[in-house]
């Protein structure tokens, strides 16, 4: 099929409706329905999604770009000729939500984000690696992830085609961001082809399942395949960024020095907060939070009896080793002990919960080194193990009720099992609503009684803390000119943050525009919700109730956690689900 013929059938499919009202949510359904499914063939891989939702590497041609702006224009402009108010209750919500993630995706086409395919958290070439990572349970998707490999060479020169084109235009992540990113492939390349690339993790231990000589024929086609596919790939790619990418990658780093870039951010701030906010107003927020945060610092200080002042109180954190594993495994065992602590308090705090159990496991080695704390998702927790002095013990609890459970890897599988909700409610992730959700469950770690210390009661707050100043450094840097060291000074003097997480964040930041704002906005989304319902419901208010009712909206813009309030307020606190 055409593009122009694509195009045409998806605006017949959203021509006006009839003055019915069930015709109107049928025509906005099939509309949404449509699009979702050829969406879902878009789908790359990435490196938070379990081994079963991975597809193959896609398209990311000038051809499959231009299909992606036609498709994404129409569905726009048929979703203008829907009026909302003619929708039942329930589509007018699936509107909100699906049209808010069709203005995100358009933006991006229009702005051109796929010439800029990695950052200083993430890459194409990480979120392809993560496949090697997974356990395969029979040579049918052995055999897929072989066609994922051997399709590697086409997939990294489109991507390093589109890089080209950004380079040109000066849209790249600022230089000082990438330094070291090339390792992980650099790595891949010196493995070489035989059994000690990561690629060949998956055939080291095939599934008994399968006879032995079909297992030795896999084998031996996994290496055919990296020799020929996998290597050269890397080699390539390895190349181009030395000698071309990161060399003339851009020297500032504020989002208003790309092309267009005052408007692209702005984008970001939509895409990333779901509120038509100014960074102005996000950065005096930020300030407002700080200071907020820091006088509760001062009364913690005081619990542990400490004379000096907050900059000695951070240095010591940072430095008495009493507050830091020593070894990669007590660091996983203490963040599996805080894991089944929740889950012995869940069911005090939450009605319904999910039947999805998630693994602990340490960041991968190739990437550690400028990865997150941590990250959680459907099935897994990952803890980086990399440099131990880095880690703090009194921020793990925050951490993993971020990361696990309640946070990511309890709301991302609930929010799969919302059978009545489109696939998009439940598949697709909105940054505001997830990243809110998971640092609104570090603070409920307090009422539910996770921190055992004062220091990490502390720990919890100077990650909160972290978040607020997200706020302001991430406007700072893209919109108000403020320098990396500026914004690591920000985050030395008001976090407990090591310096080599202030380092990898603040790069995190610079990299990624309007990412880190999510967090704290959506928080403040739950918290305020929090505090309308026990106000209006009193004695009435049940917390279970409460969170499942956050829970069962899916993933959603902001605007929706705050009209779903009203609504249990309404309703006297009843949650979706019947308590036990």
């Amino acid at each position: 099929m055409t593009i122009a013929l694509a195009l045409a059938l998806l605006l017949a499919s959203g021509a006006p409706a009839t003055a019915d009202g069930a015709a109107q949510d049928a025509d906005f359904n099939r509309l949404a329905a449509a699009e979702y499914a050829w969406r879902q063939t878009l789908a790359g891989p990435d490196e938070d999604a379990p081994a079963a939702a991975r597809t193959g590497l896609p398209d990311v041609g000038p051809a499959a770009q231009a299909a992606k702006l036609a498709r994404w224009t129409a569905t726009m402009a048929a979703l203008d000729r829907i009026d909302p108010a003619s929708l039942s209750a329930r589509a007018r919500d699936d509107y909100s939500v699906y049209r808010g993630q069709i203005a995100a995706l358009l933006a991006e086409q229009r702005f051109r984000d796929y010439e800029k395919p990695l950052n200083a958290d993430t890459s194409f070439w990480m979120n392809v690696a993560a496949a090697a990572r997974d356990s395969y349970r029979d040579e049918a998707a052995l055999r897929r992830y072989l066609g994922q490999l051997a399709d590697q060479p086409r997939y990294f020169d489109q991507q390093i085609a589109n890089m080209r084109a950004g380079l040109a235009r000066g849209f790249t992540p600022p230089r000082v961001t990438l330094q070291g990113r090339d390792e992980s492939v650099a790595q891949v390349v010196q493995a070489g082809p035989g059994e000690g690339s990561p690629f060949y993790a998956p055939f080291r231990t095939l599934p008994a399942t399968i006879p032995a000589v079909r297992q030795a024929a896999l084998r031996a086609e996994a290496i055919r395949v990296i020799a020929g596919a996998v290597v050269p790939a890397h080699r390539r790619l390895l190349a181009f960024l030395r000698d071309t990418y990161i060399p003339g990658a851009r020297q500032s780093l504020a989002a208003y020095d790309l092309p267009d870039g005052q408007a692209y951010y702005r984008s970001k701030i939509r895409e990333y907060v779901t509120r038509d906010l100014s960074p102005e107003e996000i950065h005096a927020i930020g300030l407002r939070e700080v200071a907020r945060i820091r006088a509760r610092m001062q009364l913690v200080m005081g619990q542990v009896r400490w004379q000096g002042d907050l900059t000695s109180f951070l240095q010591h954190l940072r430095t008495d080793p009493r507050f830091y594993a020593r070894t990669p495994q007590d660091l996983l065992d203490r963040a599996a002990w805080i894991a089944k602590t929740f889950d012995g308090k869940a069911s005090t705090w939450f009605g319904r919960l999910p039947r999805m159990r998630f693994a602990i496991k340490p960041v991968a080695p190739e990437i550690a080194p400028f990865y997150t704390s941590g990250r959680g998702g459907p099935g897994i927790y990952l803890v980086n193990t990399y440099d131990l002095p880095s880690r703090g013990l009194y921020s793990l609890p925050a951490l993993t009720l971020h990361e696990s459970a309640p946070g990511h890897a309890f709301q991302m599988p609930f929010a799969k099992e919302l059978t009545e909700l489109p696939d998009y409610r439940r598949d697709d992730y909105i940054s505001a609503y997830g990243e809110g959700w998971a640092l609104y469950c570090e603070a409920l770690g307090e009422d539910m009684g996770m921190y055992e210390t004062p220091y990490e009661l502390f720990g919890m707050l100077s990650y909160q803390m972290w978040r607020a100043a997200r706020l302001v450094v991430d406007t700072g840097i893209h919109a108000q000119g403020w320098s990396r060291e500026q914004a690591q000074a920000f985050l030395r003097d008001n976090t407990a943050l090591s310096n080599h997480e202030i380092t990898t964040e603040v790069d995190r930041y610079i990299g990624w525009p309007g990412q880190a704002l999510s967090y704290y906005m959506g928080e403040l989304a739950f918290l305020d919700a929090r505090a309308r319902a026990e106000k209006a419901l009193g004695e009435r208010f049940d917390i279970r109730a409460f969170h499942d009712a956050m829970l069962s909206l899916g993933s959603v813009p902001l605007p929706m956690i705050d009209r779903r309030v009203e609504r249990f307020i309404a309703e006297g606190g009843k949650g979706p689900y019947p308590l036990p």
